[in-house]
């Protein structure tokens, strides 16, 4: 019998008019890290899943900065989101929503 992995997430905000760098702002597993999931969806969040960079976050205290290692992996997923968010913006132009 095999033991099914669970679900873990990771919240990360960067305001970079505020902050020096990226911050841990959520984590958990399981019924947490569905919640954190669904509240990111219901707030048009994209959600980028990828397990290695996850089990990296995860050991970075709540609130804290992410480590200066982890820039890089951080920074790929933020332009991922970033040009995810300028599609939506696109779209929602080209269908007269603005």
């Amino acid at each position: 019998m095999t033991k099914e992995r669970q679900r873990e997430a990771v919240a990360v905000r960067y305001n970079p008019e505020k902050e020096n760098a990226p911050r841990v702002v959520a984590k958990g597993r399981g019924q947490i890290a569905e919640k954190i999931i669904e509240i990111a969806k219901s707030n048009g969040v994209p959600v980028h899943e990828d397990r290695d960079l996850i089990e990296l976050l995860s050991k970075v205290e709540l609130f804290d900065e992410v480590p200066p290692e982890l820039y890089v992996a951080v920074a790929e997923v933020l332009i991922w989101v970033y040009r995810m968010n300028n599609r939506f913006k696109s779209l929602e132009t080209f269908h007269g929503k603005e």
